[in-house]
């Protein structure tokens, strides 16, 4: 049997009271391509913006292999436990191949998923640059109008550009892995060079003398990068999900992070230029979308395909009937 069709007023009556219920709709909703769909979402994101701003976002990212969802689990529970309501959006891989999703991370989040201040929202990244799905910052501002204090975005960190997630969330956490090679990589460099805090994990067992090991290389990496803030310095520690050491110490970070930035003025001109940067990405990818569902895309590629014209050659044809360009 089909659910009923949710009206605005549902959504706004089902968020208000934190129903998790309709917040999984709300946010299945913001997600969809459907024009229905679409017109709807941004009067609901238009009506709920009054609610939100005040919950403190946080992007997680790292290798694969790293324990980001353990940590989230154990880090949100940790803050659940406290009194903090905690909205996780996982942004899972899809396949290239058939755009599925194994969606896996309400299963790793075992207590998490269950705790009455926790909220898990596992969503396919479609192919997303850096993981992240294109609707996540609307889905943020849905978990955040239903009273969520704390946001928690999950990457899938498989090497691809993290700058989405570091322009949409307050704090950018990137979790390294001792022992795995990547720790002076090149390729982490960008990601470096994002991160409020970077936290060795699993540092426990045999693997602590490692882990400490990781910290200092990783600290005389930063030490040769410029900070992106002049009010905060990304310290670098170890951690351990499993054991829950060092927890306390990246969420003090967190809070401490917010304060001084808040404090000079910093955090306020961060959101704003985030939400030009999101408009931006919004025209972007509403032009890319235009320019696909024109007849003449698939006559240019037809023509890729047979060699009869060149990428730049298609590129000014589709950029001129648009009126760009001679």
């Amino acid at each position: 049997m089909r659910r009923r069709a949710l009206t605005l007023e549902d959504y706004l009556v089902g968020i208000k009271a934190g129903d998790r219920v309709v917040l999984g709709r709300a946010i299945t909703l913001v997600e969809s391509n459907r024009p229905s769909d679409r017109e709807l979402a941004q009067e609901l994101v238009r009506q709920i913006q009054p609610r939100t701003g005040s919950a403190i976002r946080v992007g997680i990212t790292g290798v694969p292999g790293v324990g980001k969802s353990t940590f989230i689990d154990a880090m949100g529970a940790r803050l659940c436990d406290s009194g903090l309501r905690v909205a996780v959006l996982a942004v899972d891989p899809s396949s290239q191949v058939s755009r599925g999703s194994i969606l896996g991370d309400k299963t790793r989040m075992s207590r998490l998923s269950v705790h009455d201040n926790g909220f898990v929202r596992p969503s396919p990244s479609s192919g997303s640059l850096g993981g992240v799905a294109a609707k996540t910052r609307e889905s943020m501002l849905v978990c955040e109008a239903a009273g969520y204090d704390v946001v928690l975005v999950e990457t899938v960190g498989v090497g691809q550009s993290e700058t989405l997630v570091a322009d949409m969330v307050d704090f950018f956490l990137f979790l390294a892995l001792a022992g795995a090679g990547d720790e002076l990589q090149g390729v982490k460099r960008g990601i470096l060079e994002l991160a409020d805090l970077v936290a060795v994990n699993k540092a426990d067992g045999d693997n602590v003398t490692r882990a400490q090991r990781a910290r200092q290389e990783l600290e005389m990496a930063l030490h040769l990068l410029q900070a992106l803030s002049p009010n905060w310095t990304p310290p670098v520690q170890t951690c351990s999900a499993l054991s829950g050491d060092g927890l306390d110490d990246i969420w003090r970070h967190v809070q401490d992070h917010r304060r001084l930035l808040t404090a000079s003025g910093e955090f306020a001109e961060k959101r704003r230029k985030q939400l030009v940067r999101w408009t931006w990405s919004l025209v972007e990818e509403g032009l890319r979308r235009a320019v696909l569902d024109t007849e003449r895309a698939a006559s240019l590629e037809d023509d890729l395909a047979t060699g009869h014209t060149t990428p730049t050659l298609a590129a000014e044809r589709i950029l001129r009937e648009f009126g760009v360009g001679k």
